[in-house]
């Protein structure tokens, strides 16, 4: 996946915070906003339509990304 933080020096690889939620380490989106963008990012990215919903962590204040 190509840097697209401009923030970053171009030889820095972002790495999201994650959490673990059953077997699987999610990304966590501090925002339902931030979450729905990411949905739609990912979807147009790798072609999926509407295949991912953001759901709220049963564990913590903040959001993932599943797919249906």
């Amino acid at each position: 996946m190509a840097n697209r933080n401009k923030h970053l020096n171009p030889n820095q690889v972002y790495e999201p915070a994650r959490c673990w939620v059953g077997d699987t380490h999610k990304i966590i989106y501090d925002t339902q906003e931030e979450a729905e963008l990411a949905a739609k990012v990912a979807a147009y990215d790798h072609n999926l339509g509407t295949s991912l919903k953001v759901y709220k962590c049963p564990y913590a204040n903040h959001y993932h990304l599943a797919s249906e």
